[in-house]
């Protein structure tokens, strides 16, 4: 038995929200202000909180509150019939098999069809439609008043509807709890018949039991608290309740019992002086009313008062907890907290754990460093594989949710454990499960194989980029050097909006960035350039000469050709070799197409189709060098060295990374910037290294100041830094 589904309405970012769950672990991605911390909060006010405990104004979707406010104001009334009881909503979707105990369960089932499995429990705050007519007249007679007021004294401002919903929407929206019918066939929810489980008094206790670990834990290194001191007396309280521990408790009882003994001959000299001078008052009478001083050690109190976790370092050593690292505290903290839990889904030894025991943790790595965050993802999900068991045989499972923002956490993850929450409007979010990510790559076998390099890639090298708004994809090792430079370089020259300040992924791909473009478009990246080389080249053909064939002909006949490398602006320049200039153009690969395409044709989106075309409102640029003057580069480096040959060539700079000889013919100009490009460059990473280490900082305290960036680069990043 499980919850496989989560469906919210109207709850703050979650206008019409659904999530499906894992059996075991379901890990939530998503940048901030997706809804993670939204899913726990109304998960815990539906199940946890006392009914009169629920909602603030607030937690109305911004969307539903306009819709609301309209309903209200509206000069005509909805008719009963055409009326929508709305609110925030909760449906939680169980699945069961003949194997579960169904003794709780069968007493919210609607549908007693044996390939019906699934149960769907709602829990709802909303407004029905008597209280919809009451709201209105009740804020048309307030907003009378606040005329008169008004009217009485020019200077009172008037308050409006959402003051009043505010300060009354409790007295109109009511909580109700129901089951209703799931129709299997067609996967829906039959909302028209249910069991009204606040009438029927079913209570859902004992189906479904929710708690979680908030990313707001109580943990510090101060030395005047003791967080994980005081969570063993929190685990021993749970123990002793559960009695699975016997032989400790029993023997740590006995110990106090023969403690209390000891302790009582000495409290009897301690306070003999005070027992005194209480009997010289005459409130003491003997066999009477004599008092004495007992010890009475109790053990809950103890544990909680005087229980001190210590590091050991040595023999000698021990040191108090507030003395380690917070990250080490906040772990510790974490697998303390989990104990905790997990014995109180256990409960006592004469009631039963809940059906479904839900458990959610609110981003672990709070505190820890990456090292750590791995080692928690590794084991977390040995540590919760057994679930419930108790030593009466009474055993449950446990599902878990871990919400997180660590890249470290998803790196160590398994692909199909991941949820990944993206909004989809300003006041809504969607989630997606990433194991239907491999449907899109379910064409071929070229496109089977892309999806397994995406995923060992993303898993090894790139998580981040789940997290981040924008990306840049770049071909090698000079560009991910450089970019950062670049970029301040930008930032220096156009100081609004920062690029620097935004949360942009620089990822490494060679020549394969279009393995990841159904990636983009499944997490919904904001926006993206892709940095790829024009690669262009000329076919000079294989002829013959003095009888010897320099290179066979194919069995056809057909003429052989060689591809010749040359700059984009050659005389005899025709195509390009780049794959990634291939595949978002639909296959043309005719040079002076893409020599001729101004920036905004370089926007891509997707169409109804599934093909990424030009359009100027696109989230993806894909840019390649383009003409400096009268030169158009083919490569980077061919790019950097036009327009950078005076920074290059300058004696007092030192390039060991390019060879002497066509160091001293590129400043003789006996070798173009292509040439030069081609036959020079000993070591990309090293020639990068080194245009940073010969960078100046001019007088306005700018750095990278004696160098320029190629424009196609420079022109990438000014469309990738605007809103």
């Amino acid at each position: 038995m499980k919850v496989f589904k989560i469906d919210v309405e109207n709850y703050r970012l979650l206008k019409n929200f659904s999530i499906d769950l894992e059996e075991q672990l379901s890990l939530i991605l998503g940048k901030n202000n997706t809804g993670k911390t939204s899913l726990l909060s109304i998960l815990d006010k539906f199940l946890n909180q006392p009914d009169n405990l629920r909602f603030s104004i607030d937690d109305f979707n911004l969307e539903y509150k306009k819709n609301l406010k309209d309903k209200i104001e509206d000069n005509s009334i909805i008719s009963e019939s055409d009326y929508n009881e709305d609110g925030i909503k909760l449906k939680l979707f169980i699945d069961y098999n003949d194997c579960d105990d169904l003794s709780n369960l069968s007493r919210v089932m609607m549908d007693l069809d044996p390939a019906n499995n699934v149960i769907v429990l709602s829990f709802e705050y909303s407004l029905n439609y008597f209280d919809y007519l009451k709201v209105r007249s009740d804020y048309n007679e307030f907003k009378i008043g606040e005329g008169l007021k008004a009217a009485a004294n020019r200077n009172y401002q008037e308050r409006g509807i959402m003051y009043f919903l505010k300060q009354k929407h409790a007295s109109y929206f009511t909580l109700n709890k129901k089951s209703y019918e799931y129709d299997i066939l067609n996967k829906v929810v039959v909302v028209s018949n249910f069991i009204d489980l606040i009438k029927e008094e079913i209570s859902i206790k004992e189906i479904i039991n929710f708690k979680y670990i908030s990313a707001r834990r109580d943990v510090t290194n101060k030395e005047i608290d003791k967080t994980l001191s005081k969570q063993t007396s929190r685990i021993y309280k749970r123990t002793e309740v559960n009695d699975e521990q016997k032989i400790a408790v029993n023997a740590f009882q006995d110990t106090l019992s023969i403690t209390d003994n000891s302790l009582t001959s000495i409290y009897s000299n301690l306070f003999k002086e005070v027992v005194e001078k209480v009997k010289t008052f005459g409130g003491l009478k003997i066999n009477d009313s004599e008092i004495e001083i007992v010890s009475s050690l109790q053990q809950r109190e103890l544990l909680e008062g005087n229980t001190t976790v210590v590091y050991k370092h040595d023999a000698d050593n021990q040191l108090p907890e507030h003395y380690n690292g917070l990250g080490y505290m906040n772990l510790i903290s974490m697998i303390f907290e989990i104990e905790i839990l997990v014995q109180e889904f256990k409960r006592e030894k004469e009631k039963k754990p809940a059906d479904i025991n839900l458990l959610f943790i609110e981003e672990p790595e709070a505190h820890t460093h990456p090292q750590m965050q791995y080692v928690f993802i590794k084991n977390i999900k040995k540590l919760l594989a057994a679930g419930i068991v108790r030593e009466d045989g009474i055993n449950r499972k446990l599902q878990y949710l871990i919400s997180t923002h660590s890249s470290h956490i998803v790196a160590d993850s398994d692909f199909q454990d991941i949820k990944y929450l993206k909004k989809s409007g300003p006041n809504k979010v969607i989630s997606k499960n990433l194991k239907d990510l491999e449907k899109e790559y379910n064409g071929n076998d070229i496109e089977k194989q892309n999806f397994k390099f995406l995923k060992q890639y993303l898993t090894l090298n790139r998580a981040e980029l789940f997290f981040a708004d924008k990306a840049i994809f770049i071909e090698g090792d000079t560009e991910r050097i450089l970019l950062p430079a670049m970029m301040r370089k930008i930032d220096n020259e156009y100081p609004i909006n920062p690029i620097l300040s935004q949360n942009i992924s620089i990822v490494e791909v060679g020549a394969h960035s279009h393995i990841f473009e159904k990636f983009i478009e499944f997490i919904g990246m904001y926006k993206s350039i892709i940095i790829t080389d024009i690669d262009s080249f000329y076919l000079e053909r294989v002829f013959e000469a003095d009888g010897v064939t320099q290179k066979k002909y194919p069995s056809n006949g057909n003429p052989v050709f060689n591809e010749i490398r040359c700059r984009a602006n050659h005389p005899s320049v025709s195509y390009t070799s780049n794959n990634s200039l291939k595949f978002f153009h639909n296959g043309v690969n005719d040079i002076n197409y893409f020599k001729s395409l101004s920036l905004n044709w370089k926007i891509l989106r997707k169409n109804k189709q599934k093909k990424w075309v030009s359009n100027r409102k696109g989230n993806l640029l894909l840019i390649f060098q383009i003409a400096e003057g009268i030169y158009h580069a083919r490569s980077f480096e061919d790019a950097f060295f036009c327009l950078n040959k005076a920074f290059i060539i300058n004696p007092l700079k030192s390039f060991p990374s390019l060879t002497p000889k066509y160091l001293e013919e590129y400043r003789q100009g006996t070798i173009d910037d292509f040439e030069f490009s081609e036959k020079a460059v000993g070591s990309k990473p090293s020639l990068a290294i080194e245009i940073l280490i010969n960078s100046e900082t001019n007088a306005a305290g700018h750095e990278f100041s004696n160098w320029h960036i190629p424009a196609y680069i420079k022109e990438g990043l000014l469309w990738l830094k605007q809103d």
